[in-house]
C-alpha cells in the first residue's frame, strides 16, 4: 500500500492468509505479523520499473531498500511505542500491529526534524485476513504528470495531494515466483480510487480509475506491487509502476 506523505521515490510501499501467526511483544509495537514482518534486523530490496503510456519513453528503473530498526517511543503519539522502518531515500515510518491489523501511526521525511503523527491510524492490512475484508486509506498519485505545465506532477496540486483509496482482500493462499524466491500462502490486496481528468475532445471532466494490486507472503511481507495510473487525455502523462522483491534478508 502506498503512503501519501514525504515521499522522494515513486513508491514507499507498506503494504498484507487467513489467521494471525503472531506472538505478543508487549509494548514494542504490538504483534509481529508474518504477512508484514516488523521485528528489527530485516531488510527488503525491490526493483521498481516505471512504464509511461508514451511508447517512445524508456522505462525508468530504480531500487528501493527498506530495513526494520528497533522499536521507538514516539512523543508525537504520546509516548506510544511503534515498530520503526527506514527506506534508502531517508523516509521513516512507524507502525503497530494488533488484532485489527497492521497500521501506520507516524512518518518522517528527509526534511522533517521529528516524526509526524498520522491523524488516524493508516491501515496497511486489515483483519480478518480473508477474501472480502475491506478498508480505506489515504494515497497520492505517483505517475500522472501534466505535459506542458509546472509543476508537472499532479500530486503537487491540492485536489490530488491526498486521495482516499478503497482496499479489499481479493485472494488468499496464492503462490508467487519472484527474483527473491518462490512463495506460497500469499494474500492479494487490490486498491481502487477515482479521480477526474480533463478529456481532450470537449475539455470536460472524466472519471478515471487508479488501481493498485499488492501481494503479501508469510515470513517476507510485500513481494509484488502493480500501480496503474493510465491517462485518457493527451494533456496528462500516465503510466504504471511495477515493483518486485529481489532480496529479503532476515
Amino acid at each position: 500500500m502506498l503512503a501519501p506523505k514525504n515521499i522522494a521515490k515513486p513508491f514507499i510501499l507498506m503494504g498484507v492468509g487467513a489467521t494471525l501467526y503472531a506472538c505478543s511483544l508487549g509494548g514494542s509495537g504490538g504483534l509481529d505479523e508474518p504477512l508484514f514482518p516488523l521485528k528489527p534486523g530485516q531488510s527488503w530490496t525491490y526493483r521498481t520499473e516505471t512504464l509511461l503510456d508514451d511508447p517512445q519513453a524508456k522505462p525508468r528503473v530504480d531500487k528501493l531498500t527498506i530495513e526494520t530498526l528497533a522499536p521507538r517511543q514516539l512523543s508525537a503519539q504520546g509516548g506510544l511505542t511503534a515498530w520503526h522502518r527506514r527506506t534508502n531515500n531517508g523516509v521513516d515510518y512507524w507502525l503497530r500491529s494488533d488484532a485489527t491489523g497492521v497500521y501506520r501511526v507516524a512518518s518522517k521525511g528527509p526534511l522533517d526534524d521529528v516524526p509526524i503523527a498520522d491523524a488516524a491510524p493508516r491501515y496497511v492490512l486489515r483483519q480478518p485476513y480473508q477474501v472480502g475484508t475491506s478498508w480505506e486509506a489515504d494515497t497520492t498519485l505517483y505517475v500522472y504528470a501534466r505535459r506542458n505545465e509546472f509543476p508537472h506532477e499532479l500530486k503537487h496540486q491540492d485536489k490530488y495531494r491526498t486521495l482516499r483509496m478503497s482496499y479489499r482482500i481479493e485472494a488468499v493462499n496464492e503462490s508467487l515466483d519472484t527474483p527473491a524466491g518462490s512463495y506460497s500462502g500469499c494474500l492479494r490486496v487490490v486498491g481502487e480510487t477515482v479521480i477526474k481528468l480533463f478529456t481532450d475532445a470537449t475539455l470536460s471532466m472524466e472519471d478515471v480509475k487508479v488501481t493498485t494490486q499488492e501481494s503479501y507472503c508469510p515470513g517476507v511481507g510485500l513481494v509484488r506491487l502493480h500501480r496503474q495510473e493510465h491517462s485518457p487525455t493527451k494533456f496528462i502523462q500516465g503510466g504504471q509502476i511495477l515493483m518486485e522483491l529481489v532480496r529479503h534478508r532476515t
